[in-house]
């Protein structure tokens, strides 16, 4: 489909890896069960929360959040990838306004668990370099506002980035070649000038997605320096299980997202950026709940409990 000017594009097609064409049928199966277990995973982890006495710290409160961040960014784009491979190319149609709520949506709960990674790992420099000071510091309140306060910036730079991609121009092919509507791709097919688009993401995007980031560096140094106080060799090991999984999470999350935002739109390239883009969107949520569950002993004791207990009933 061809568009002659901005007025005129009022749908979009989304290629969902079109080029595979003989496999669509397993990518429908593989992103199928990945949906399923995403959903799975995640809603068992804030059951164990909800239901287990043991996991009442706000580590795991702040855990529970990104469980629910990780579902809402699965079906922001499992689902439409699921529609679209049981369809030919010229099926795989979103409309204008459809695909401008996907980018808000999708900008949104990125952003949420960009935040929510940099509070859980305050939370750990907290723990584990202000031990003393950390249950008067980490209370309800302030965990609440922490919350609250992830969620409304999160919200104003989706806005911010969602309104100035809808104002660009689309006079060439409306094809766009990515599973879901991201502004990257977007950025490729409009013919208007992005770079107003671009300086805000290397700008105030920086601070929304660097900004955590080197915050969660700057954590992480403290916490290593602590742990390297610790003289026995089973304490050192001790105290970092209880961040492992955390940093784990972030060098996945992080690192696929500075990869594909803060470069040159002339670097894009449609294979590198869609396997760094499912690693990020649909990966990263479904593998979150098992990161936390194999290195951390309390989930792991939380969910035999819970398993002993439907056993039983």
């Amino acid at each position: 489909m061809e568009a002659t000017n901005s007025s005129s594009v009022t749908e979009f097609i989304l290629s969902t890896f079109a080029d595979l064409h003989s496999f669509q049928l397993w990518l429908f199966v593989v992103f199928f069960f990945i949906l399923i277990i995403t959903i799975t995973g995640n809603l068992s982890i804030i059951m164990l929360i909800l239901s287990d006495s043991h996991l009442k710290s706000p580590m795991y409160f702040f855990l529970a959040n990104l469980s629910f961040v990780d579902i809402c960014m699965c079906l922001v784009t499992v689902p439409q990838v699921l529609k679209n491979l049981l369809l030919d190319l010229r099926g795989r149609v979103i409309l204008f306004w459809g695909c401008m709520a996907q980018v808000y949506f999708f900008l949104t709960f990125a952003n949420v668990e960009d935040f929510l990674l940099s509070v859980m790992a305050y939370d750990r420099y907290l723990a584990i370099c202000h031990p003393l000071h950390y249950v008067m510091v980490m209370n309800r309140r302030l965990n609440a506002k922490l919350i609250v306060f992830c969620w409304i910036l999160s919200t104003a730079n989706a806005i911010l980035h969602t309104a100035l991609t809808s104002s660009l121009s689309y006079c060439g092919s409306n094809l766009i070649n990515h599973y879901l509507c991201d502004m990257v791709p977007l950025f490729k097919i409009s013919c208007s000038d992005i770079t107003i688009n671009q300086l805000v993401i290397f700008t105030e995007g920086s601070v929304v997605v660097a900004g955590p980031f080197l915050f969660i560096f700057a954590s992480y140094v403290r916490i290593i320096f602590a742990i390297l106080k610790i003289r026995s060799a089973e304490g050192r090991r001790k105290v970092f299980s209880t961040c492992s999984s955390h940093l784990a999470v972030v060098t996945f999350y992080f690192g696929t997202i500075l990869f594909m935002y803060f470069r040159p739109s002339s670097s894009y390239s449609m294979t590198r950026d869609r396997i760094a883009s499912v690693m990020y969107t649909i990966l990263a949520p479904m593998l979150n709940p098992f990161i936390y569950t194999l290195r951390n002993k309390d989930v792991q004791q939380a969910s035999r409990k819970f398993f002993t207990r439907i056993s039983q009933a």
